[in-house]
């Protein structure tokens, strides 16, 4: 059973889990067990360049990320088991929380986090009734959202990145995974608002 199981491996995705696992030493986090699909194939950071994104070096592709990303997170954070050349076709309530099947394996988790691309293409069975016309996107692209509150979409069910309503720039997903991240520890800490710093 993992306590919360992230579904995708771009920029909502990848931050979510790097500020999730950056917590292991606090005592609400520290025998959490947290996941990460790791699918990528469809991920908009594969024709990405960033030059205008603080912190990273002009010139940054997107496909180095999507390659740095894991290697970075395994570095720093092995705790956060990545689950590779996994795709999920479907989410299920049951009791204890969710099951998440795959086209190899079914996880049991807790809580779920939906951070995968903004394409109406996402044909995960278990979230028709979310998916709605994205807010902020040229109607004519026919991208979707998961329609949520503050990336709460149900009980223990959240939303990151684009298919939260955001708009597609690396820097706002990023965000948007890092505050789900946040509000998933707010969770786990019996409500008390938290976040993790990194200090000199």
């Amino acid at each position: 059973m993992f306590d919360v199981l992230i579904v995708g491996g771009g920029a909502a995705g990848m931050s979510c889990a790097l500020v999730l696992g950056s917590a292991k030493s606090k005592p609400f986090a520290i025998n959490k067990r947290i996941g990460i699909v790791m699918h990528q194939r469809s991920s908009h950071l594969q024709n990405a360049l960033f030059n205008n994104v603080l912190g990273l070096v002009p010139g940054t592709t997107g496909a180095s990320i999507l390659e740095n990303g894991p290697k970075q997170l395994k570095e720093l954070y092995p705790h956060v088991e990545q689950i590779e050349s996994e795709k999920v076709k479907s989410i299920t309530k049951i009791s204890e929380g969710f099951l998440v099947t795959t086209n190899c394996e079914t996880y049991t988790t807790r809580l779920v986090v939906i951070a995968v691309g903004y394409t109406n293409l996402v044909n995960i069975k278990g979230l028709e009734s979310y998916i709605e016309p994205h807010p902020r996107a040229v109607p004519q692209k026919e991208r979707v959202w998961l329609k949520n509150e503050n990336h709460l979409v149900d009980k223990n069910l959240y939303v990151a990145g684009t298919m939260a309503g955001w708009r597609s720039q690396f820097a706002i997903a990023s965000g948007s995974g890092a505050q789900v991240a946040t509000d998933v520890l707010t969770f786990w800490n019996d409500g008390k608002h938290t976040k993790v710093h990194d200090k000199i």
